[in-house]
């Protein structure tokens, strides 16, 4: 996904539920950013993003704008709709994420914002999730400096007690397989 389809869904994403600030929790956070973003960080065409004033609405984005609707079928990318349960993240992630000012379409002198999973946080969640898809992109996201294997290891301690070992062996995988 390119950042220009990410403002488009989130652009959507407000028209229809007339909100203007939504938190993007998955792999597309790290898109608006970081610069010089690898390949390996953007191949997903799914965001998943939720209001973050209104979570209770992200049904209506997933029904509207999600996998299988006329916007994923006319563009090609859709958003999935989530809640603040949805990432594995470690304590406090909601006070590091990093807000970005976007204009809306056609309307002068209006703004949303995205708030996105800041970098190290959205590794560890993907790391805690686990799956395989989860390891090239952590490592990408570390051989691009975009996060440092430093902070991931001091912000995995603030990872929730029942998470914290399975995501450390994970980090010690993706760690062996930096080039």
């Amino acid at each position: 996904m390119k950042p220009e389809e990410l403002h488009h869904i989130l652009q959507a994403a407000a028209s229809l539920t007339d909100e203007d600030q939504f938190v993007v929790v998955g792999s597309q956070a790290i898109i608006l950013q970081a610069t010089n973003v690898p390949a390996e960080l953007t191949s997903s065409m799914e965001a998943d993003i939720y209001p973050r004033n209104a979570p209770e609405l992200a049904d209506e984005i997933d029904g509207n704008l999600g996998e299988g609707s006329m916007f994923h079928r006319t563009y090609g990318y859709w958003a999935h709709g989530v809640g603040p349960e949805t990432p594995m993240a470690p304590d406090g992630w909601q006070d590091r994420l990093v807000p970005v000012t976007l204009p809306r379409f056609h309307t002068k002198d209006a703004y949303l914002t995205a708030w996105l999973l800041e970098a190290h946080d959205l590794v560890l969640a993907k790391l805690a999730a686990g799956r395989e898809r989860d390891f090239p992109y952590v490592g990408a996201a570390v051989s691009a400096g975009i996060v440092s294997l430093e902070q991931l290891e001091q912000r995995l301690e603030r990872m929730p007690d029942s998470h914290r070992e399975l995501v450390r062996q994970r980090l010690d995988i993706v760690r062996a397989r930096l080039p």
